[in-house]
């Protein structure tokens, strides 16, 4: 049975730091398994922050970030990192780990995952 476990989030000022962990467990392994982290803002649809091949540690990022976010992992822990800094009100919301391609396509499309956890929220005051 697949689990993904989200944990990390909280409430702070904007400015601030948060690191979000991912912890995944029975995700078939897949020359091609990649894995990412989703934003959900209030009333706004899902979007792509940040992915990472499980395998090859490859990664790419919503070019909206501006460099502000760093997705990593750790294979031996089953554990997938977003370290947010530089925080923005407008990066509130909930935010889900993904993993497991449905099918080829942009890495940071909702629609290629399988997997998904339930989510953890942030909230950034201005």
């Amino acid at each position: 049975q697949v689990q993904l476990v989200e944990s990390g989030g909280g409430s702070v000022q904007a400015g601030r730091s948060l690191r979000l962990t991912c912890i995944a467990n029975g995700v078939p392994d897949s020359s091609n398994n990649f894995m990412a982290w989703f934003h959900q803002a209030p009333g706004k649809e899902r979007e792509g922050v940040a992915a990472i091949s499980v395998h090859s540690g490859l990664t790419t990022y919503a070019d909206s970030l501006g460099g502000r976010f760093t997705i990593s992992q750790d294979n031996a822990k089953n554990t997938m990192y977003l370290q947010m800094n530089s925080l923005k009100p407008e990066d509130s919301g909930m935010y889900y780990c993904a993993a497991g391609l449905r099918t080829s396509g942009w890495l940071l499309d909702h629609d290629v995952y399988i997997y998904w956890g339930q989510g953890t929220q942030v909230t950034v005051s201005s």
